[in-house]
């Protein structure tokens, strides 16, 4: 992965607070749209949702999961050409007596403060979404898959 593209992906996940989640809900595709923060290290992606959600149930059933971050829709003259970041991989519940928990926990509310208050909410776990592959689409007629090992350089480098 040349400099500039890795300077892009990084931005894109840095920069952007949603996602695109797909879960497997009874065999059938699902999408719902999660807030989520990137694991320190290039380890993944950690997201907050509540238990009552259909994507929590269907993550405990199936940790298979799909992320997508797309730039915001003026970021390209054409939707086509919008920079996206396409994730699979495995979601796993992290509850509070869990090693990693305290460094989840902190990198979510780093980009997401303001949902502090949704710590006290019983309803409430964070999930760990571990990396199995990535294809990033850096604008039109550019794109690249993007390995596990790939994507913590990437966001190990200093910025």
């Amino acid at each position: 992965m040349e400099s500039s593209e890795a300077l892009a992906l990084r931005s894109l996940l840095e920069n952007q607070a949603v996602a695109a989640l797909a879960t497997l809900h009874k065999g059938e595709p699902a999408v719902s749209m999660v807030p989520f923060a990137l694991r320190p290290g290039g380890q993944g992606f950690v997201i907050h949702v509540s238990r009552l959600a259909t994507h929590t149930q269907d993550m405990l059933a199936n940790p298979a999961v799909g992320l997508l971050v797309m730039a915001s829709p003026d970021a390209a003259e054409s939707p086509l050409a919008l920079p996206r970041a396409s994730v699979r991989g495995n979601a796993r519940q992290c509850l509070p007596e869990a090693a990693e928990y305290g460094e989840a926990r902190a990198a979510y509310l780093a980009k997401l403060p303001q949902s502090e208050e949704l710590f006290s909410f019983a309803d409430f776990s964070l999930f760990l979404i571990e990396l199995r592959s990535l294809r990033f689409v850096a604008g039109f007629g550019r794109a690249l898959a993007v390995t596990p090992e790939q994507f913590a350089t990437v966001m190990r480098a200093p910025p």
